[in-house]
């Protein structure tokens, strides 16, 4: 995928206010509407123009969108890092000036950047068309650890809320909430702060604020649904003898049975001991066989004597036709 530079698009400055941005963007929505423009390019300049709005015309995704392309230049070659976006808040699809553009078919670099970031408003609350009086809906993501999924957590995460000064540009101010981790909570989970929002107008109530959970990876282990997976290293006596061996969980180390006989890949399954929930999940011990070093002549005397112990032992006899 390749960077885009919305303001390029716009034909504005990285320094234009929201409302120099609506004016461009109405300006190149005229020019380019496939109902007024008859040229073979025209659908596809009012899409690049629409998403460039869509963009930048809601405070958070502006910044957000902001910090991220100072390291980038158009046409670069480009992937969103993990957790690019995690701490900013987000509004809702319509934008700041709550306009609407038609909601086109937008490509898979904006979508890539922001297709958990906005979120519809609820009637009432800026719906199209009509006076906004409650607060909009802000949403941000929140990264934890896996052990916080096993125990649940009490976490003070610091965000940045867009804010438009008297001149019309957006800057970042910080704050602070403090939020609960529930037990058993899932990776793209939301949680949901009631009135922690966009602030309403003339006593109308707050909007609320919906935190998506992201997981942070944490080798030796990776999760899949709510099955938790994590590689176990075993010498190749414990696998063709078996042994018990202790093997680290998110929950601290157990002891494990290594049945006799055991080879690479092997899964082991402590039932019930994946991510909690009302049906909880597993944990599978993948067996991993190391080998040691033949690094002294009794080690290397040792593999020899095992060569001689099997001499019709073939390791590639699978992959023969």
């Amino acid at each position: 995928m390749e960077f885009k530079d919305y303001y390029a698009a716009l034909g504005v400055e990285r320094s234009a206010t929201q409302d120099e941005i609506k004016r461009a963007y109405r300006k190149l929505a005229r020019k380019y509407h496939p109902d007024l423009n008859k040229a073979t390019d025209a659908e596809a300049q009012f899409k690049v123009v629409a998403e460039a709005h869509e963009a930048l015309i809601d405070p958070g995704r502006r910044a957000a969108y902001d910090e991220l392309s100072r390291r980038h230049e158009q046409g670069q070659s480009f992937e969103p890092p993990p957790g690019w976006d995690s701490g900013f808040d987000f509004g809702g699809r319509t934008g700041a000036s709550g306009e609407s553009h038609g909601d086109p078919d937008f490509s898979d670099y904006l979508e890539s950047l922001f297709r958990r970031a906005g979120g519809d408003d609820h009637p009432g609350r800026g719906a199209r068309g009509r006076k906004q009086t409650a607060g909009r809906d802000q949403h941000a993501k929140v990264t934890i650890d896996l052990v916080d999924v096993y125990r649940g957590a009490t976490r003070t995460i610091s965000m940045r809320m867009p804010i438009l000064d008297a001149n019309g540009h957006t800057t970042l101010q910080d704050r602070q909430l403090e939020i609960n981790i529930p037990k058993g909570v899932r990776e793209g989970q939301h949680l949901r702060l009631a009135g922690q929002g966009t602030a309403g107008h003339g006593g109308a109530p707050a909007g609320d604020l919906y935190l998506e959970i992201v997981l942070r990876p944490q080798p030796p282990f990776r999760v899949d649904g709510a099955d938790v997976y994590v590689e176990l290293p075993v010498s190749p006596w414990e696998a063709a003898l078996g042994a018990s061996v202790a093997a680290t969980t998110p929950e601290g180390q157990v002891q494990l049975t290594i049945p006799a006989g055991s080879s690479q890949g092997r899964k082991l399954r402590l039932k019930g001991k994946g991510l909690p929930g009302k049906v909880p999940g597993d944990l599978y011990a993948v067996l991993a066989i190391a080998l040691p070093n033949p690094d002294s002549a009794p080690a290397q005397a040792a593999y020899s004597a095992l060569a001689k112990a099997f001499p019709d032992f073939d390791p590639r006899i699978a992959t023969k036709a």
